[in-house]
Order: C-alpha cells, then sequence, then structure tokens
C-alpha cells in the first residue's frame, strides 16, 4: 500500500479508513444497533498526504449534524494500519465505523468476518469502471464500495525516443530493445519498477505474470496455479532484464519514491510506476517536465495487464451505527465527490464518466490512458490469506531477480510454498 500513500503526493495515495475516536470521547464498544443504526461515525486514513479528505467530511458534516464523521489518521506504514485495524477488528472492536481497505484485502477481512456484506442496490455500481467492483466482492458477495482505483503505467521519455524515431513499446521485446541499445546512447539506464521485496515487488510480478497470461491462484485462494509456463516467462523477462544489464541493480532497491525520483532526475528511460507520478515529473524541479509521456504497460505480444490498485470502503461490522457508515460510503463514492478526490486528492476515481470529462480531461492528460490501463488490468491474488501469499511472491521473485535462482526454480518453490499457504485455511 505504499504506492497509495505516495499517490497522495500526485497522484496516488490510498486513506485507509478507519479511527478510534469521535466526538472528543472513546466510543461505546458494541454490537450493530444504537439508534436504529444512526449516529456519529469514525473514519481511519493512513496518512492523507494532501489533506483531501478533511474537507470532504465538512461537506458531510455541515448536513448530517447527528452523524458527524471524525477522521483519525493512522500510520504511514501499510503494514501497521493493516495491523492496527486486525488488531481492533479480531478484538469485536466497534470503535472502528468505516475502514478504507487495500483492495487486496476485501478477501481476507471478509472471510474473517470483520466487514458487512454491501446492499448493492444502495450503490450505482453499474456507473463505476467494471473491474473495480470486483475487488470489493469475496465468494460472488459485494463486502464494500470500491474509493479509488489505479492502475499501473509505463512512463517514457518522448524526447529521447522521438530523436530515435521510435515509438513508445507495446511490447517486451520493445521494450528490451529500446532499453538495451537506445538508453546507454544517453548515458542512462533502460528500464525500473518497483524490485526491492515488499509490496511493490509482489504487484510488478503479478503484472508480468498476468501479462503472460499466468495466475497464481484461483477459487478465492484455494488452487494453486503459478506451476506454468507463463509466470516462468513473465519472472524470466524482469530477472533478465537484471541479468542483461537494461534493469540496473539500483532498482532492487528501490520502491515508489526511489524509482520516481530516479526517472523525475533524467536517469532512466522507462519506467514502471503509477499515475501520481505524473505530477512530480511534470513540476518545475523535474529534470524531464515536458519531455515524457505515458502509455500502457508492455505485454508479450501487445499491451499487457497492470494490477488493479486502489482502495474499498467497508463498514466494521461490529459499528453500532450501519446506516450512517453506509450513507456516508454513498456520499464518498458519489460524483460531485469522486471528482474532488481526483482533483483535490489527485487519486485517480471510480466513476467512469469522470474519465470522458473535457475539462478533467484537460487538465489530466493521463486519464484516457489511465482508463485503458484500468479496465484491461486484473486484481491481485485473492485469498483470505493474501497477506502469506504476498511474502511468498516477494521472496521468491526478489532470489529471482538477484539471480539466486533461476525463473524455473523460482516458480517451483513458489508453487510449493503458495500450496502450503493454501492448506494452512
Amino acid at each position: 500500500m505504499r504506492w497509495m500513500r505516495a499517490a497522495g503526493r500526485g497522484l496516488l495515495a490510498v486513506a485507509v479508513i478507519m479511527a478510534g475516536y469521535a466526538g472528543g470521547g472513546a466510543r461505546a464498544e458494541g454490537p450493530p444497533g444504537g439508534r436504529d443504526g444512526r449516529g456519529p461515525m469514525t473514519l481511519a486514513t493512513a496518512g492523507d498526504l494532501t489533506g483531501y479528505l478533511g474537507p470532504l467530511l465538512d461537506g458531510w458534516n455541515r448536513t448530517h449534524p447527528g452523524e458527524k464523521v471524525t477522521l483519525v489518521e493512522l500510520p504511514d506504514s501499510a503494514d501497521e494500519t493493516r495491523a492496527q485495524m486486525i488488531t481492533e477488528l479480531r478484538a469485536g472492536s466497534g470503535r472502528f465505523d468505516v475502514l478504507n481497505i487495500d483492495v487486496a484485502w476485501t478477501s481476507e477481512f471478509a472471510a474473517a468476518g470483520w466487514i458487512a456484506p454491501v446492499d448493492r442496490s444502495r450503490f450505482p455500481l453499474d456507473t463505476f469502471l467494471p473491474p473495480v467492483v470486483d475487488t470489493a466482492t469475496f465468494q460472488s458477495r459485494l463486502y464494500a464500495v470500491p474509493y479509488v482505483t489505479n492502475a499501473g503505467l509505463l512512463y517514457y521519455r518522448k524526447d529521447i525516443l522521438r530523436r530515435e524515431g521510435e515509438q513508445p513499446p507495446r511490447t517486451w521485446a520493445d521494450l528490451e530493445r529500446q532499453a538495451s541499445t537506445i538508453a546507454p546512447k544517453y548515458g542512462i539506464d533502460g528500464y525500473a519498477g518497483q524490485f526491492l521485496p515488499y509490496e511493490g515487488l509482489a504487484v510488478n510480478v503479478t503484472e508480468a505474470v498476468h501479462s503472460a497470461g499466468g495466475s497464481f491462484l484461483r477459487d478465492e485462494g484455494e488452487r494453486v496455479t503459478v506451476d506454468s509456463a507463463a509466470a516462468r516467462a513473465g519472472l524470466g523477462f524482469l530477472a533478465g532484464g537484471v541479468r542483461d544489464g537494461w534493469i540496473p541493480q539500483e532498482a532492487l532497491r528501490f520502491k515508489e519514491e526511489e524509482s520516481r525520483q530516479a526517472f523525475q532526475d533524467g536517469r532512466l528511460l522507462f519506467l514502471r510506476n503509477w499515475p501520481y507520478v505524473h505530477s512530480g515529473a511534470g513540476g518545475k524541479e523535474s529534470e524531464v517536465a515536458g519531455k515524457f509521456g505515458v502509455t500502457p504497460l508492455p505485454g508479450p505480444d501487445g499491451p499487457g495487464a497492470s494490477v488493479l490498485g486502489g482502495s474499498n470502503l467497508a463498514v466494521n461490522a461490529h459499528s453500532r451505527h450501519q446506516e450512517s457508515a453506509t450513507d456516508l460510503m454513498a456520499y464518498l463514492t458519489s460524483e460531485p465527490v469522486q471528482r474532488k478526490v481526483l482533483t483535490e486528492g489527485s487519486l485517480p476515481p471510480v466513476r467512469a464518466a469522470l474519465y470522458a470529462d473535457p475539462e478533467l480531461v484537460r487538465a489530466y492528460p493521463y486519464l484516457p490512458t489511465l482508463r485503458r490501463s484500468v479496465l484491461a488490468a486484473e486484481p491481485r491474488p485473492k485469498s483470505p490469506r493474501y497477506d502469506q501469499v504476498s511474502l511468498a511472491v516477494q521472496a521468491v521473485a526478489y532470489d529471482a531477480l538477484a539471480l539466486r535462482q533461476t525463473p524455473e526454480q523460482a516458480v517451483d518453490r513458489l508453487a510449493r510454498e503458495l500450496r502450503a499457504v493454501a492448506r494452512r485455511g
């Protein structure tokens, strides 16, 4: 979820909504109910870096004096945020009414009974970008409402490619050729993503495997499918880049911000990152302002598949004010508020119509590309034990990129580890 926090700086942050206090005092604990499920609420976020969420909630509070929401920000670290949420939820605490959870956590939280099912009829889901709704479901039932979305994009130096008479890469072969032959002419590195062993690496590897037509898990995490030629091809593409030098060794230490800075400083020809990078790279202090473009991620034979990022709003199953919480979620996902999520929070909205709004496209020219990427994106592997799945992917993939294991060995090992995770359920 580090990529979501980075988003707040420009175009992609995630608010993980959750809090422990309201009205200046400790909230009462207890099961759902209380005044017909209505009353004041708490909403917690992991580092609202742009400060946009407070004003949005002020709009709600002005018109709902009896159902005011208090914002409490949890630590910036996604792991710490998740840990604090789970501690409260496991204890059956009703202090936290609305949770804005990473899209990869929906299955885990739903399977554990921590979040309440959502009535589909309360939300115009047909107006959302279609793929985002799937991230809010578990076992075909809606357990959350999409709030912000995201997809990985390929940033490229359009000035350099234009000088070389080249178009931005559409396939892995294009990317490899341009990164290995053009970048050295200009004294820069070829390509980087987020390859430090953390959630960002799991995302980058998942995109490569999905782009090759592979998968990790099926059937809500019960069936392991990673032992495939497609998975070996996806991991092999990235490991081969490190081996052959068009992915620099330095990239094995990159998270979102380190990779963004490298591109913004003019040290990379290509960068895989989230939409928030667009703002900083186009800023006054950027070495590449006016010199870069954005395109969908490439795949083996054409455009690849990004991982679908973002966050979902969910209601704590032990909240005393679930009706108010549901109404608040409807407010935060309404089109006027979603517009502000983009313009004031620099976060990609879930409402499809906003991506074709002429005024917004003029202000955010990457929106059409982002829309295409979101529509082609796929969620991370669904599993009630996603945290264990992610840790296994990170560890195994890093060994492959560090050239300590071949892609074939790494995939075999990953299949064994994921089967062990599935058996624990």
